[in-house]
């Protein structure tokens, strides 16, 4: 009897453990579920081979908070909107702000953020490498959405600094991420692009604080082909986990195009991974090292060892920005995409040479601590980039370039990568915004594309929403 009651044990242990998986869990899976539309006539242009709204760098462009769900975007007047419903109503209520988009630069995306400590909704938009716009909700705002009127008043006037705190007059790449304790996180680039660095500010409920500098810009990159010293580090995003540790892999962009075998490609190069234990304060490499202390001159270098987890040169137009999650235990996992080897070892044109051979790869950390890597074996028809997500059996979800979705499941060990939804029925220009607390809110996977057009003529921006495995 103690050995039947023993394995029973094990088996109500696996069942209520998160991450666990088991024989009943189900593989990955969507269903359609509805479509809203946002705006009929959504600002048009193609600029860096993307639209400004919709950038997979564009973290909160779309995302969920207690029942109510929200959006940005630029209207065809360049105005910015941020728009909400209830969450999976058919209906969106919006506020136009008095910014205008100030030129045709698809870098220059809306983020948005909430800070839980006050309630308040934070706004940044239009940037790239030089100013920002800053708004701020009310307090309280996004606690009680059903009895707080949505109209302008409820915002507060546009800013070009973060209520005093000027950070940087290069600025790009805003992106929000709240604290386990419920403050917001602004991360950041300083400097341009291949002459850079990450940086981080907190608001903690009162004032914005900024912690400063994280990664280095110096030290030498040696390639087969010639050297550079100057970089920045690309983020595939920051986000802390259920534990609060805070994970960000990432990619080094060299300024000297020496380091490539034709100025065609792009000087991307390696995948690497770092995290933090102390909410952005100093930072490790996967084996627990220190490698940085934000503010201060010991920043993550490209020279630093134990950084790199997947080793590419750049002569495979390695994509910048691309995406990244973690799972219910805590264990990261991105998406990477280059033009594999076995297609030549060198990229001329790096639009047209992604778009024809160009595949994306999952990378993560499994429970023995090993990294792993597994080419999805779907063409990415498309320079841009590709969304991850994770379901709560942990099955994992690639948003390809034009709303086409696979899925591998956790229980393959994410081997069976397959086309779920090929994203036809959208006509869809490109990259998507991922509503990425939805998928813990409610289980659906909801997303935001604009159509294809041409020139700069309008066309009509959607949400779009898909339920996972129940």
């Amino acid at each position: 009897m103690r050995r039947r009651t023993v394995l029973a044990s094990a088996i109500l242990a696996a069942v209520a453990t998160p991450g666990i998986a088991r024989a009943a869990d189900p593989g990955p899976s969507v269903s359609k579920t509805g479509s809203t539309q946002l705006d009929s006539q959504a600002v048009f242009f193609v600029s860096y081979d993307g639209l400004v709204n919709n950038n997979s760098f564009q973290k909160n462009g779309l995302f969920t908070y207690k029942g109510y769900q929200y959006a940005a975007w630029y209207t065809s007047t360049k105005y910015a909107v941020i728009a909400r419903r209830v969450l999976g109503g058919s209906s969106w209520s919006t506020v136009t702000l008095s910014h205008q988009l100030k030129s045709s630069d698809s870098h220059n995306v809306i983020s948005m953020g909430v800070s839980k400590v006050d309630g308040r909704l934070h706004i940044n938009m239009d940037s790239h490498s030089d100013g920002y716009f800053y708004v701020k909700s009310v307090a309280g705002l996004l606690d009680n959405p059903g009895s707080t009127a949505w109209t302008s008043s409820v915002f507060g006037s546009v800013q070009t600094s973060l209520d005093g705190l000027a950070l940087t007059t290069q600025f790009t790449y805003p992106q929000f991420v709240a604290t386990p304790e419920g403050k917001l996180q602004l991360s950041y680039r300083v400097g341009i692009s291949g002459n850079g660095r990450n940086a981080l500010a907190e608001y903690d409920g009162s004032t914005w604080t900024a912690l400063g500098e994280w990664s280095g810009s110096t030290g030498t990159y040696t390639s087969s082909h010639g050297s550079s010293t100057a970089r920045n580090m690309y983020l595939h995003g920051i986000d802390y986990d259920v534990d609060g540790r805070l994970h960000a892999f990432f990619t080094w962009r060299e300024q000297n195009a020496a380091v490539m075998c034709n100025s065609g490609g792009i000087t991307n190069h390696d995948t690497g991974y770092v995290y933090s234990t102390d909410r952005g304060r100093t930072w490790r490499n996967d084996a627990g090292t220190l490698v940085a202390t934000t503010g201060t001159s010991d920043t993550v270098a490209v020279t630093d060892s134990g950084l790199v987890v997947d080793s590419l040169n750049p002569d495979h137009s390695l994509m910048n920005q691309e995406s990244q999650w973690t799972d219910s235990t805590g264990l990261p996992h991105a998406i990477i995409s280059y033009v594999p080897g076995r297609f030549g070892q060198c990229t001329t044109d790096y639009v047209s040479d992604r778009t024809a051979n160009g595949r994306a790869f999952h990378v993560r950390k499994n429970s023995s601590g090993t990294w792993q890597k597994t080419e999805i074996p779907v063409a990415l028809n498309s320079s841009q980039r590709t969304k991850l997500v994770l379901d709560k059996y942990d099955n994992a979800y690639a948003v390809f370039p034009y709303g086409r979705i696979a899925g591998a499941s956790k229980s393959s060990g994410y081997t069976d990568w397959t086309l779920l939804y090929d994203g036809s029925d959208l006509n869809a220009f490109g990259e998507v915004v991922i509503d990425e607390p939805r998928i813990r809110a409610d289980n659906v996977l909801s997303f935001m594309y604009q159509e294809k057009s041409s020139g700069t003529t309008p066309s009509a921006l959607h949400v779009v929403d898909f339920a996972l495995p129940a």
